[in-house]
């Protein structure tokens, strides 16, 4: 029998090994020299594992590499970037078209919210009932014949629309506010008939027809009731960050053939109630919405503190206000005092529709802002309506630049809301202007006023990877969960900041190891909470700089 020894495979180890210098010491012995290598292969094996699992622990292990330090990162810029998403308009954002299938609809959403993403905006205000109708199953009004082709038809196959919009925003770091035009009852076109469960319908004695218009009556105690309860639905059953009034309130004038301004048909509710209150016409008119407005404001900080209250109104309060200024009296053709309720803290934000270029004589853009932002005695949000949709037909990509260094340079505004999503996106020159100025992510302005205690510092933990880089994980500390989280590091002395949505709660550095990183909770009002701060160690070992 030959007994010439053999060589050993050693598996994940490598190939065949060389005989040991020892080995023709058993070279005689077979069982010996078998049992030996058998020996000898084990104790590699435990060695290279060990030295697997344990070098990036010694390497990186986070007590090495970071330790908790008392650092203040720069503040994160802030900057209100909105976009209203239209359902009723000549170009209309979302749906395209009414009656698209469920699955297309959803495909079209989910393209504009990317489309905001990319522009970093961080705020979309989608229209959720034009005309007394909903884009959401409400069981108080018809499914809107914009979102299906028919008032009162559901979208097929079924879901939510409101509900999916609301998610995929927030999954995307975007707030997303409920627009609602509280008391138009049908289009002026009336392209849809009504559904027999429309308020039309249901209560014809809340409706006045008024020119080619149909509206609710705002002088109807029980009309107003309606419309709150429409509006405390949604904020009840959906976790929208805003509720957003656009500039219907009492009807935009008409007049007859006759060229005479018509009057707003509401005697039978003046007669009820008009002599009581003791007031002239005009004055109860503008007391009705008065009064709407203080108890939609009441309301929805009574069921969710958090959410935003805004009203974006007609751009001028009354012509002479500033004295250059001329146009329509929104104070007494619409009974909109708009000034009333921004001044007297009403609103958490204020949209006025600046729609005018910064040069026009009688509505300049820039007297208008600042005439706004002297009315503002409360210190609440003034973000005003910027006119995109005219860029191309009338005005160059460059006046909405200009209007947006305009509200950068005037103290107390926050920010700026474009008329509208699908203007951004679909105007080359305009998408690419609005990168260019929005190059840095931003947070949307805080609102203390709605409350005042920041949110808990969160728990941050450094762990090792395998590709000379740190992976960072972080949560909530149990006071609430966090609306945003904000992820800032230094590399090189330059900081970097990402504002990251609530669900994303990791992050890995790879070939890198920042010299501080920091995170910060926000809360759904904007506060922010301390830093959670590591910094590099002496002992951290060298690596080469790669990417993220």
């Amino acid at each position: 029998m030959n007994h010439r020894p053999k060589k050993i495979k050693t598996g994940g180890l490598g190939a065949a090994n060389r005989q040991p210098f020892f080995w023709k010491k058993f070279a005689n012995c077979p069982a010996t020299a078998s049992k030996f290598a058998h020996r000898s292969m084990t104790a590699r094996i435990k060695i290279l594992s060990a030295l697997v699992f344990l070098t990036p622990a010694m390497l990186f292990a986070a007590g090495e590499i970071y330790r908790p330090a008392a650092v203040t990162p720069p503040e994160p810029p802030r900057e209100f970037r909105g976009a209203w998403i239209t359902e009723v308009a000549t170009n209309p954002d979302w749906p395209s078209k009414p009656g698209l299938p469920a699955d297309q609809q959803k495909a079209e959403l989910v393209a504009l919210l990317d489309r905001a993403v990319q522009l970093k905006l961080n705020a979309v205000i989608l229209q959720v009932r034009p005309a007394c109708d909903a884009m959401y199953p409400s069981p108080i009004e018809p499914w809107s014949a914009y979102l299906t082709g028919k008032m009162g038809q559901p979208p097929q196959p079924f879901y939510d629309p409101l509900a999916f919009a609301v998610a995929e925003a927030h999954k995307r770091g975007l707030e997303l506010h409920a627009w609602f035009n509280p008391f138009r009852a049908l289009m002026a076109e009336n392209k849809f008939p009504a559904a027999l469960n429309h308020v039309s319908k249901t209560r014809p004695e809340f409706i006045r027809r008024y020119g080619a218009q149909v509206w609710l009556d705002p002088g109807e105690p029980a009309a107003r009731e309606y419309v709150l309860r429409v509006v405390m639905d949604v904020v009840e059953r959906y976790d929208v960050d805003g509720v957003q009034f656009d500039d219907y309130f009492y009807p935009y004038p008409e007049k007859d053939a006759a060229g005479r301004l018509l009057n707003f048909p509401d005697d039978a509710s003046w007669q009820k109630y008009g002599p009581r209150s003791g007031l002239a016409r005009d004055d109860w008119r503008r007391a009705n919405i008065n009064s709407f407005v203080l108890q939609v404001s009441q309301s929805v900080k009574a069921a969710k503190p958090w959410v935003k209250f805004g009203v974006s109104p007609f751009g001028i309060w009354r012509p002479g206000f500033p004295k250059t200024v001329a146009g329509l009296d929104a104070y007494a053709n619409l009974y909109a005092d708009s000034r009333l309720w921004f001044a007297s803290g009403w609103l958490d934000y204020f949209a006025p529709q600046l729609y005018w270029p910064v040069d026009a004589p009688q509505q300049s853009f820039p007297a208008l802002l600042n005439w706004w932002s002297a009315q503002n005695g409360k210190g609440r949000n003034l973000w005003p309506g910027l006119n995109a949709a005219d860029v191309g037909a009338k005005w160059k990509p460059e006046e909405i630049a200009r209007q947006i260094e305009i509200t950068r340079a005037r103290p107390g505004v926050g920010g700026a809301i474009f008329y509208h999503l699908r203007n951004l996106g679909e105007n080359p020159a305009l998408a690419g202007m609005i990168r260019a100025l929005f190059a840095e992510s931003a947070l949307v302005p805080a609102s203390p006023w709605l409350a005042v205690t920041p949110p808990e510092k969160p728990q941050l933990i450094v762990t090792a990877n395998n590709r000379s880089g740190v992976s960072l994980r972080w949560e909530d500390s149990g006071g609430g969960p966090a609306r945003l989280w904000i992820l800032q590091f230094q590399t090189d002395r330059a900081w970097t900041t990402e504002i990251l949505p609530a669900d994303q709660t990791t992050w890995t550095f790879e070939n890198t190891l920042p010299e501080v990183i920091s995170v910060r909770a926000v809360d759904r009002v904007g506060n922010l909470s301390l830093p959670a701060a590591l910094v590099l160690t002496e002992a951290a070992p060298p690596v080469r700089t790669g990417q993220r």
